[in-house]
């Protein structure tokens, strides 16, 4: 055997290992989807059992999710480069709320299409709703009493802990880990699936619940925010932006299509017009406390 031979044998296992971890990247090796949930295609679905999987429960129209309000502490955290990721992308400031409610999971298709009387047929009523443009996702919320929640706000519930004390977490269920079995992220174009279309089916992955309970804050569909943020203790810091600016549309979480872990983390923000109906975009709403 030539003596170039090992040697090459040895570069080319070096570089399918590097080749499989860069596909792999995103995984641990678990099941992608939570308890009771098939991988299908890029989606989780309900199996065929009897009972609904946890956290999902059985409706008229199969399983959905239950209509769960949960209350997210008053709070100070601060975000910024204290983040490696977030240097030079995000201004190093302390976000302040006052205690407020918001629900459990994103709405769906199926409570969306209870609201919406427009046409919309889900063939999956637990699958997230998007595709609806900032002021009719606001409609939505206001029918329910609520609102769409302030930037601030949906940050402090993804990212400050139980009782509104201690450092921020990097992602809704703490600081390491963007893995495939935590959110619905990666399903387009990998590392997680290929070929989704839409979102997934709501509170599939639990593993990545926070720790307030909140399910998919990360990944499925990312999220609208209210266009100015609500009444807080502390006023506007003097570098603030003007009012004009803060009414550009800022959806939160990262989706189904999100290709980079980044784009789950707790700062992260999607621009795009408020009017857009855009299908990596949902909602869910907030409440007073």
């Amino acid at each position: 055997m030539p003596r170039a031979l090992p040697a090459l044998i040895v570069v080319a296992a070096v570089c399918g290992a590097v080749a499989v971890g860069l596909a792999e990247r995103g995984r641990d090796g678990g099941p992608r989807c939570g308890r009771g949930f098939l991988a299908r295609g890029a989606r989780c679905i309900v199996g065929t059992g009897a009972e609904c999987p946890p956290p999902l429960v059985g409706s008229s129209r199969g399983c959905g999710a239950p209509d769960v309000r949960v209350l997210v502490p008053a709070a100070s955290i601060a975000i910024g480069p204290s983040d490696w990721e977030a240097e030079r992308r995000v201004a190093p400031r302390v976000v302040h709320v006052r205690a407020f409610r918001i629900d459990a999971f994103e709405v769906t298709c199926a409570h969306w299409e209870e609201f919406a009387h427009d046409g919309t047929r889900c063939e999956d009523g637990a699958r997230a709703a998007s595709g609806i443009a900032r002021d009719r996702a606001a409609a939505y919320c206001a029918a329910r009493g609520g609102r769409l929640p302030t930037e601030d706000e949906w940050i402090v519930a993804a990212a400050a802990a139980a009782g509104g004390a201690g450092p921020a977490r990097r992602y809704p269920w703490g600081d390491t880990g963007a893995v495939c079995r935590r959110a619905a992220w990666g399903l387009r174009a990998g590392p997680c699936a290929h070929g989704a279309d839409g979102p997934d089916t709501v509170g599939a992955h639990p593993d990545g619940d926070s720790p307030l309970g909140l399910h998919d804050l990360a990944g499925n569909v990312a999220e609208w925010v209210a266009a100015t943020p609500a009444a807080s203790d502390a006023p506007d810091p003097p570098d603030a932006p003007s009012a004009p600016d803060r009414d550009e549309g800022v959806a939160k979480g990262g989706s189904w299509a999100s290709e980079l872990a980044s784009d789950l983390r707790a700062w992260a923000r999607l621009e795009l017009a408020p009017t857009a109906r855009d299908g990596r975009v949902g909602f869910r709403c907030a409440y007073p406390p």
